[in-house]
């Protein structure tokens, strides 16, 4: 069957959404951060984006005639079929072949999804009787769920459990068969459509929220540009090639700097204090911020990790994330950039303190030990336990 090609519009031709592209360039760059998250309402472009990066994605190794795409330079992560091959002494042979972007529709079923087992013939062949499902498709590549606050909560479970383990389990009739489904997870929503559940809102490792943030002149640019393709898509296709050219290079490029890319002590204290003055929870928000200052250096050509990578790196990891087990909203942009501010003058000024909401002990008797987070960042005072005068602790803002 003959499989036709989608005509998509050049990722360097769409007009605005500047933090957008820059969030999807990061995950071609850096597949280990993981995804991406895209909320706003219908008709921002959200998806036209996303279908537009395809074009824009490296390479990966694969080992040559494996169904589920195996990468042939981590051994503990191959299916059974590829492990089989090695143990005999084979040498697995690998060839390059780009990522592309598989689509998750929502009509989606639970087999089409993780895979179908036949019974009988996997009593006899193995994992060969196995009918691979989407999961398998979006191993090393990247997997795109449009509308995934409205994906169903059975497909929700199956989708959590692979992109966290990175293995994909189907069974059937007391019989289990598995094989690797490590995918960068992206989605797009309308917020007014419905929310996401927490389990798998916190799965998206970053987030760009859009609006109509379109001038009058960036309007008329797009509608021109949209005209331009329709009459004639070959043109304009060929018209952006030099555009998409360099920027291929430059993730490229990115992608070799990646490795040498020296994320200082100083920074990564930084980074560890400010999410613990906003409240965050758990330290999944952390790593990932440490790895998208990381891959932004590298981007741009930088061997160091510097403070606008983090301010930068905190604003797209944590714009989706409650706060204290859910009690607290995600931080502001403003906040965020305060926390990263001042832990990073803090560590500059090799101040030990655990937190940049920790202030200096006036004396034992007149304050209190320190409690986790604290008012910073979500305002400019900051909180401190005192004893008044009838013995009893009160709190007061300095």
């Amino acid at each position: 069957m003959v499989q036709l090609k989608r005509m998509v519009l050049p990722f360097t031709s769409l007009v605005g959404l500047e933090r957008l592209k820059l969030a999807l360039i990061l995950n071609g760059v850096n597949p280990r951060i993981g995804g991406l998250l895209v909320s706003g309402p219908k008709g921002t472009g959200k998806t036209t984006l996303v279908r537009a990066f395809a074009d824009l994605l490296p390479e990966v190794d694969v080992v040559e005639g494996c169904r589920f795409g195996c990468n042939p330079h981590i051994e503990k992560a191959l299916c059974e079929d590829c492990q089989t091959r090695t143990e005999s002494g084979e040498k697995l042979s690998s060839i390059k072949r780009k990522m592309h972007v598989v689509n998750l529709p929502l009509s989606t079923t639970e087999d089409r999804l993780i895979g179908s087992l036949d019974i009988e013939r996997v009593l006899r062949e193995g994992i060969q009787a196995l009918r691979p499902g989407i999961l398998a498709e979006a191993h090393q590549n990247v997997l795109y769920v449009d509308e995934v606050n409205l994906l169903p909560d059975h497909l929700v479970d199956d989708l959590l459990d692979a992109a966290a383990t990175k293995v994909n389990v189907i069974e059937r009739e007391g019989i289990s068969i598995s094989h690797p489904s490590d995918f960068v997870l992206m989605g797009s929503m309308n917020p007014e459509e419905g929310e996401l559940r927490p389990q798998l809102l916190d799965r998206f490792p970053l987030h760009v929220a859009v609006g109509a943030e379109h001038s009058i002149d960036d309007r008329m640019e797009l509608v021109r540009r949209n005209l331009d393709f329709e009459h004639n898509p070959d043109d304009f296709i060929n018209t952006w090639e030099t555009e998409q050219s360099q920027l291929r290079n430059q993730i490229v490029k990115a992608r070799m700097l990646l490795s040498e890319v020296e994320l200082p002590e100083s920074k990564l204290r930084a980074i560890a204090m400010a999410t613990d003055a906003l409240e965050v929870d758990g330290v999944r928000p952390d790593i990932i911020i440490s790895k998208t200052a990381i891959t932004l250096a590298a981007f741009f050509g930088r061997s160091e990790v510097d403070l606008e990578d983090m301010q930068l790196a905190a604003q797209l990891t944590l714009s989706h994330r409650t706060r204290r087990g859910g009690l607290l909203e995600p931080p502001t942009s403003n906040e965020i950039d305060q926390a990263i501010t001042k832990a990073d003058e803090v560590v500059q000024k090799q101040d030990k303190r655990k937190s940049p909401t920790e202030t200096e002990k006036e004396s034992d008797e007149k304050t209190g030990p320190r409690h986790s987070g604290g008012k910073f960042g979500r305002s400019g005072k900051v909180g401190e336990m005192s004893m008044g005068e009838d013995g009893k602790k009160k709190r007061r803002l300095k």
